[in-house]
């Protein structure tokens, strides 16, 4: 299986390097996305005296900086290509394969954030000197951040695959993935850090899987959570990934008998 991981990366990084003006460009939103909350955080935070809700302009900073490269980390976007692969009947040529497709998929993901990251990181680096974050980070949570990071990689992607076999019952999934980024919107802390919403909310945000690919790791790595929230937070990490993979074998079975090869 290594061999084979070390083979499809390689040929993810190739791809990726070919492509790389269009990565470049999905990189310009990852980037402007966070940059944007935090201006407008940032504002509302001036304008209320320096802070909201414990939150003081430098921390916000630091609170959507590290969100950039946790966003960047955990991004998938499989859903987008499903309809698409079958519409146009790649996804006959996938199924000839001797291996599932999810590992092609994994690896291609793996391999554009590698690549991506020489512009990641020196784009953090210098928002970084312009907007100064402060963190609160003990070296516990250092700790900690690492296996909340692979976590949220491994739900977020599960989560992005098993979305995208909607596209096996339906020829539009459209609504259905602008549904899922709405609700990943709001729920993994991209508009507003999530105890800044109504406590009614945050509850509502706990029990769904969207807090735990993202917010959940950079509250983690910005020291705003206590050992028990963290330890507790690992746990629903991975309940949510094993009930993800569950779900995601399950609905494989029966999304290949509906199959049909369409396209040339």
């Amino acid at each position: 299986m290594f061999g084979l991981y070390r083979t499809l990366f390689r040929i993810g990084v190739a791809v990726q390097v070919q492509y790389r003006a269009s990565g470049i460009i999905w990189m310009i939103g990852g980037v402007l996305d966070p940059v944007i909350f935090l201006i407008v955080w940032s504002t509302v935070a001036n304008a209320q005296g320096g802070e909201v809700a414990g939150y003081s302009v430098s921390q916000f900073a630091g609170y959507y900086l590290t969100l950039m490269l946790v966003n960047h980390l955990t991004f998938t976007w499989i859903m987008h290509e499903f309809q698409w692969r079958i519409q146009e009947g790649q996804f006959s040529f996938l199924l000839l394969r001797p291996v599932h497709p999810i590992h092609g998929d994994l690896a291609d993901n793996f391999a554009y954030k590698l690549v991506m990251m020489v512009v990641m990181v020196p784009a953090v680096a210098i928002l970084a000197l312009w907007f100064r974050p402060t963190f609160e980070t003990e070296p516990w949570a250092v700790v900690a951040a690492l296996p909340a990071l692979i976590l949220a990689i491994f739900l977020r992607f599960f989560l992005g695959w098993t979305l995208a076999l909607a596209a096996f019952w339906t020829t539009r999934t459209t609504a259905i993935n602008q549904m899922y980024f709405a609700l990943l919107l709001v729920f993994s802390g991209r508009v507003a850090p999530v105890d800044l919403l109504p406590p009614w909310l945050q509850r509502v945000g706990e029990g769904l899987p969207f807090y735990w690919v993202a917010a959940f790791p950079v509250e983690v790595i910005i020291g705003r959570l206590s050992p028990q929230e963290v330890i507790h937070g690992l746990g629903m990490q991975l309940v949510w990934t094993l009930l993800v993979l569950a779900v995601l074998a399950g609905g494989w079975r029966f999304a290949v008998r509906r199959f049909s090869a369409v396209g040339g």
